[in-house]
C-alpha cells in the first residue's frame, strides 16, 4: 500500500538577531542543527512542517531554507531531498503603530503584533517531497482578534484589556494561519493546515495569551465546519472556510494540552473530539507501526497519556491531526534511545540550553497516510 508520512517539529531554531540562523546555516553550522536532521532523517517524513525557523518575517528570502534542506537534511546516506519549501510570512516581532497597552511606542518583543524580538523571529517553514501549490494557498496573518464572533478577548477587572485603538490593528494569528494545498501523487490535494498559536504564559490575571491560544485553535476549528467559517477573511481578501470534503491535515505546535497546562482546555478538547478529525489520531488511539525506541521519562510528569507527551515538560503541544476521510495507517511521537539522549538529541529540564549544542525541547510527532 502506497502511504505518505506528514510530520511537524519544533526545532527551536529561534536565534537572538535577525540573519543569525541564516549565516549559521550557510556558514560553519552547529551541533543543533545536525542533531535536527538527524533526527528528520530517522523519521524522514514526505512532508515536514518546522515550527521556531527564523527567517525575514515576510518570507521573501527562503535561500537559508533550500540551503537548510541540501546541506543537512539531504547530506550522508540517509539524506532526505526536499525539492519544495516554503516559508510562511508571520507576525512575530512585527511592531504595530503603537504600543499593546495603548502607549504610543511599541518596545518588542512585548509588543510584536506576535511575540519576538525582530520580525520573523519563531517562524514557520514547510518542506516537502511533493509540489506544493503555493498560488492557491490562504493566509490569515492580517484577520483582525476583534473580528471573530464571540472572541475571547481578555478582561481585566471587568473591563477589556486591549483598548480599542489597539483592538483596531492586533491581528488573532500570533504567527500566522497558513492553508497550503500540496499535490499528491495520483492528482489528489491535500490542504495543509499549519499554525503556532501563542503559549498559554507569561501573562496576569487577564490571561490574555491563554485567550489568544484559545481563539487561533478556534479559527482552524471553524475553518473545517461548514457554516461556522462564513466570517473569515484571509489576506486576500477571500471569505469563508475549507471546501467541504476537502482533505485536511491541521498540524503544528498548537501549544494546548487536553489534560495539562496553563491555557483553556476546553477548545483543544473540543478541536481533538470533532467528527470532522480521524479520531484515532486526535484522541491518540492508533499505536505506531513499530514499538520504537526505549521511552524516557520526562522531567515534570504530567497526566496524560506518556506515550503523546511531545515536549521535555510531558505535555501533548505538537499534533498532525487528519480529517476525517484519510486513511491512517499509524502515528508517533520520536522519542530517544539513551544513546541518542545522551548525544545531546534532546534538551533536558525546563532552561534553554546554549545555542547551537542540543536539539529541540519537543519531540518529532509523524503520521502515516494512506493514499
Amino acid at each position: 500500500m502506497q502511504k505518505i508520512r506528514i510530520a511537524s517539529f519544533n526545532v527551536a531554531l529561534d536565534r537572538t538577531a535577525p540573519g543569525e540562523l541564516a549565516a549559521e546555516i550557510t556558514g560553519v553550522g552547529s551541533p543543533q542543527l545536525r542533531h535536527i536532521a538527524a533526527m528528520v532523517q530517522q523519521v524522514r517524513p514526505d512532508i515536514l512542517l518546522l515550527n521556531e525557523f527564523d527567517h525575514d518575517g515576510d518570507a521573501i528570502d527562503s535561500s537559508h531554507l533550500t540551503a537548510f534542506a541540501r546541506r543537512y537534511l539531504a547530506a550522508g546516506e540517509r539524506g532526505m531531498a526536499y525539492p519544495h519549501c516554503y516559508l510562511a510570512p508571520v507576525n512575530t516581532g512585527l511592531a504595530g503603530p503603537r504600543a499593546l497597552d495603548g502607549g504610543p511606542v511599541p518596545v518588542l518583543p512585548q509588543d510584536g503584533l506576535g511575540f519576538g524580538a525582530f520580525h520573523g523571529q519563531y517562524g514557520f517553514a514547510v518542506l516537502s517531497r511533493f509540489p506544493l501549490e503555493v498560488s492557491g494557498a490562504r493566509s490569515f496573518r492580517r484577520f483582525l482578534w476583534k473580528d471573530m464572533p464571540g472572541a475571547r478577548l481578555p478582561r481585566l477587572d471587568g473591563r477589556a484589556y486591549y483598548p480599542p485603538e489597539v483592538l483596531a490593528f492586533l491581528p488573532l494569528s500570533s504567527k500566522n494561519h497558513l492553508d497550503l494545498p500540496v499535490r499528491l501523487p495520483g492528482g489528489r490535494v491535500l490542504h495543509l493546515l499549519a499554525c503556532h498559536p501563542a503559549p498559554p504564559i507569561d501573562e496576569g490575571p487577564e490571561r490574555r495569551n491563554s485567550c489568544r491560544n484559545h481563539d487561533e485553535l478556534r479559527l482552524w476549528h471553524d475553518y473545517i465546519r461548514p457554516g461556522k467559517s462564513d466570517y473569515l477573511v484571509d489576506d486576500a481578501g477571500g471569505c469563508g472556510g475549507l471546501q467541504a470534503g476537502a482533505g485536511f491535515v491541521i498540524l503544528g505546535d498548537l501549544n494546548a494540552d487536553p489534560q495539562d497546562g496553563n491555557g483553556y482546555r476546553s477548545r483543544i478538547r473540543a478541536l481533538l473530539a470533532d467528527p470532522a478529525l480521524n479520531q484515532a489520531i486526535s484522541r491518540g488511539r492508533l499505536r505506531p507501526s513499530s514499538a520504537g525506541a526505549r521511552r524516557l521519562r520526562p522531567v515534570e510528569p504530567r497526566r496524560g497519556n506518556r506515550r503523546l507527551w511531545t515536549h521535555v515538560n510531558g505535555l501533548r503541544l505538537d499534533y498532525v491531526l487528519p480529517s476525517a476521510g484519510l486513511d491512517a495507517l499509524a502515528s508517533g511521537v520520536l522519542w530517544p534511545t539513551p544513546e541518542q539522549d545522551e548525544a545531546g538529541w534532546f534538551w533536558r529540564g525546563n532552561g534553554r540550553p546554549a545555542r547551537r549544542s542540543a536539539g529541540s525541547d519537543h519531540r518529532l510527532v509523524w503520521v502515516d497516510i494512506a493514499l
